[in-house]
């Protein structure tokens, strides 16, 4: 296995911490946190890994989204 970047491991991290706060939710509306979380990710899949900036920028941003979405009032998203 190749090792990863500091910011690969940052984005890793953020993802694992999005599933974790994906278990949390209450199961009828739990499918719709996992697809847009999913979603989000896959947006930038196909961003240079070169782009700093603009990962630094994403996980900063995708880090705010987590606490809001961690809320416990919270139920639900729209997918």
């Amino acid at each position: 296995m190749p090792r990863l970047s500091g910011l690969q491991r940052d984005a890793l991290s953020l993802y694992r911490k999005c599933l974790r706060a994906c278990r949390l939710k209450p199961a009828d509306t739990r499918a719709n946190f996992y697809i847009f979380m999913r979603r989000e990710f896959e947006k930038n899949r196909e961003l240079n890994k070169k782009d700093f900036g603009t990962i630094e920028f994403l996980l900063r941003k995708g880090a705010r989204q987590l606490e809001t979405y961690e809320s416990p009032g919270v139920t639900n998203i729209a997918v």
